[in-house]
């Protein structure tokens, strides 16, 4: 159910997708990564990624599915499905409005499942050449939560307004090589909860369309639930397929 909640999400969020009539138009990329040991401890870590982005004279269309998951001596340790879309419509030549969606399912969140809804401004405050730029943008919504167990109130569910900040930065180190840097924080207007998120990433080109690409993740939740920890980290080191 999870999954499909997540499909559902995505679609609605992207539905400008549709106006695509080229495919010259639309670029993306796959990641995947996996990592198996055995002998004193049997564990297996698998993480896969597929990104599109759609872009034209006034949209950029962005959707990405994600998922995570590990094991350990026979016991799951980590599983973790998530999808956002973003539509953007470019009013003008550095300036857009934006349109934002996330759904995400982490067995161990302490959450049956996380997703909001956002709109708001961005900018592109700077950019250099084809893969060069830093997007900065404010913006609003709602977020609903439903808990995997009540909460103190007997509450199933979180939900509240919240305010949105993000930065997205993308510097060409060389022609083979990337650096990128994403943050944002949601803020709960009513109860609080703040969700911060980070990814430092460096990928740089094996052969053709082919790279290499290591990642360090941090999520800091500020009011988790009951039994849940307030930082996740991950350090992922994967192959990513671009076209």
């Amino acid at each position: 159910m999870g999954f499909r909640h997540a499909v559902a999400v995505t679609l609605t969020a992207l539905a400008p997708f549709v106006q695509a009539q080229d495919a010259s138009d639309w670029e993306g990329e796959a990641e995947l990564g996996v990592l198996v040991t055995s002998g004193n401890s049997e564990e297996a870590n698998v993480n896969g990624r597929l990104a599109l982005i759609h872009e034209i004279e006034k949209w950029r269309n962005t959707g990405e599915l994600s998922s995570k998951y590990s094991e350990a001596e026979g016991e799951t340790t980590t599983e973790e499905y998530k999808a956002t879309g973003q539509t953007d419509y470019k009013f003008a030549e550095r300036q857009y409005w934006f349109l934002r969606g996330s759904y995400e399912d982490d067995r161990f969140s302490g959450y049956d499942f996380e997703s909001t809804a956002t709109t708001g401004y961005g900018h592109r405050v700077w950019e250099s050449g084809e893969r060069s730029f830093l997007d900065l943008s404010a913006g609003a919504g709602y977020r609903y939560n439903r808990l995997n167990e009540p909460n103190a109130d007997r509450q199933n569910a979180e939900e509240e307004a919240i305010a949105r900040l993000a930065g997205h930065f993308d510097y060409a180190l060389s022609e083979n090589s990337l650096f990128r840097q994403k943050l944002s924080t949601e803020i709960g207007l009513d109860d609080n909860n703040t969700v911060s998120e980070s990814e430092t990433s460096l990928q740089s080109t094996v052969v053709g369309n082919l790279s290499m690409k290591v990642a360090f993740r941090v999520k800091h939740v500020s009011e988790p639930p009951e039994g849940a920890e307030r930082t996740d980290k991950e350090t992922s080191l994967s192959l990513l397929y671009g076209f």
